[in-house]
């Protein structure tokens, strides 16, 4: 590693503490300045899950037309497909000091990373404003069924606000205080969903046998469908591992321990809630519940004394979720944008989200594009991590902390410049991949040709990854990439 890296100003300037500012963006952590521990790895993958804009993954397998059973073994699938492809995206950040996509430049070049920090970017502000639009949702039909309203709006506006407020707090402040938020999820928002398995178990039927009518016309499409939603929304939040793991030192935690943490953090973390939403959605469709919003289902189907944990698990919840996405936006926009810092960064990124927010609540089109989009972002996605992944196993898990940070310096040359900060193999390989599975992804805006031959099934995502990982080898190997990339040894 080059000395020039670990070279600090001060133990304040990576200073990590609730309470304070975290002035640390992008730029190499050095091991001394580490103090995070790979079980808040589990910590932020679970307790920004209780809320419903991740539990609402395990709605769609039953308002497909799925039996329980049937819903119940895509969630299992899906869950554990996604958490393996999450696993290895965790130990970037300990070895590089920055986060995934400065760290995809060792594979894309330094230049090339941009993919990722605009991957990342504009997922985590989709992210954020799915919370916000969910938590809003959730003081709407309390406040209806509370009040007898019949307009809602202004509370939704309103909502809307406080939840804006709060996010641009926490995420300004930092990796400590969104790690003490979501700690603070965990019993709390744990709390509601397990008092809710008894409300709503009134009306749970185990052999609930689905509508009849299966959304892509029979069960398997259907199923496979329902696996690869859970899959691509475990999977996705790899490209965030890193804002939380390059606060991890490698002297004191283990490959090992990073790994597990990943692993469980996706397949109960977001397995878990993934399951709830299962279970509640089981027992609205079995008590004559309809596919309207499932916020407004849960909320119709519950007695009067729980709709404020609804209203907590939509707000609060929501909250410790958005605030994932929106710290995660302000690293990658000075990612992008070398000259804001961390915290200039992530006050644009909170803008940008809110007024994504009202103008979608205004707007259905820009909703639905949201949507859409989030369904996309996968087959972007999924090659970009599979490729990284790659890579670093064939590169062993050496890089270079310091030719990483080329770009972000305004500078050029090192070992990851390859063609004017481009790696052609690796953005080749992602180019192909993604087109291709473009062509079998099928969303409202439009079903490509090869998802015609699946029953209009979405498997743009599978293809993509798929290709990518037989693809990436060959080229690496026919197209040799520099001995130095490899390390010294």
């Amino acid at each position: 590693m080059n000395s020039d890296v670990m070279k600090t100003t001060g133990a304040a300037e990576f200073e990590d503490r609730v309470g304070k500012i975290e002035r640390t963006g992008i730029e190499h952590i050095p091991e001394e300045a580490r103090k995070s521990r790979p079980r808040n790895l589990f910590t932020i993958l679970f307790g920004g899950s209780l809320t419903f804009s991740v539990i609402i993954i395990g709605w769609f397998p039953i308002s497909f037309g799925l039996s329980f059973w049937q819903a119940t073994s895509a969630v299992v699938v899906g869950s554990a497909v996604g958490a393996a492809l999450l696993t290895p995206t965790g130990l970037f950040g300990p070895r590089t000091g920055t986060n995934n996509p400065v760290s995809s430049g060792a594979f894309f070049g330094v230049a090339g990373r941009l993919i990722g920090s605009l991957l990342e970017a504009t997922a985590s502000l989709a992210f954020a404003a799915l919370s916000i639009w969910t938590g809003g949702d959730a003081l709407a039909g309390a406040l209806s069924r509370f009040f007898g309203m019949t307009d809602a709006t202004v509370a939704r506006l309103v909502a809307y606000a406080v939840l804006s407020v709060i996010v641009t707090l926490v995420s300004v402040l930092g990796h400590a205080n969104m790690v003490a938020a979501q700690k603070f999820m965990i019993p709390t928002a744990g709390l509601c969903l397990l008092v809710g398995i008894g409300v709503y178990a009134r009306h749970f039927d185990a052999s609930y046998g689905g509508t009849g009518h299966y959304a892509l016309g029979s069960l398997f499409p259907t199923w496979v469908a329902s696996a690869l939603l859970c899959a691509s929304t475990v999977a996705s939040y790899g490209a965030y591992a890193g804002d939380w793991t390059r606060h991890i030192s490698r002297k004191l935690h283990t490959d090992g321990s990073v790994m597990r943490a990943m692993f469980l953090g996706g397949l109960f973390g977001l397995g878990g809630p993934f399951m709830w939403g299962t279970f509640t959605a089981t027992a609205v469709f079995n008590n004559g519940g309809f596919a309207a919003p499932y916020v407004l289902g849960l909320v119709d189907n519950a007695p009067l004394w729980f709709v404020p944990a609804l209203i907590y698990l939509g707000l609060a919840s929501g909250t410790a979720q958005a605030v994932i996405n929106t710290y995660g936006t302000g690293l990658d926009t000075s990612a992008i944008i070398p000259r804001l810092s961390r915290v200039q960064a992530t006050l644009v990124a909170c803008v940008l989200a809110t007024g994504l927010v009202y103008v979608g609540h205004f707007s259905h089109a820009v909703s639905a594009a949201v949507t859409v989009f989030l369904q996309l972002l996968a087959c972007f996605s999924i090659p970009w991590i599979i490729i990284v992944t790659i890579g670093h196993v064939r590169r062993r898990g050496y890089y270079d902390p310091d030719a990483l940070q080329v770009f972000n310096r305004g500078e050029r040359g090192g070992i990851y410049w390859f063609r004017h900060g481009f790696n052609l193999c690796g953005l080749g390989v992602w180019i192909v991949a993604t087109t291709v599975g473009l062509l079998f992804s099928a969303n409202e805006w439009f079903t490509g040709p090869g998802a015609h031959l699946f029953g209009g099934a979405d498997l743009g995502f599978l293809v993509a990854g798929c290709l990518a990982a037989l693809l990436y080898p060959l080229v690496v190997r026919v197209f040799p990439e520099p001995a130095e990339v490899y390390g010294p040894s």
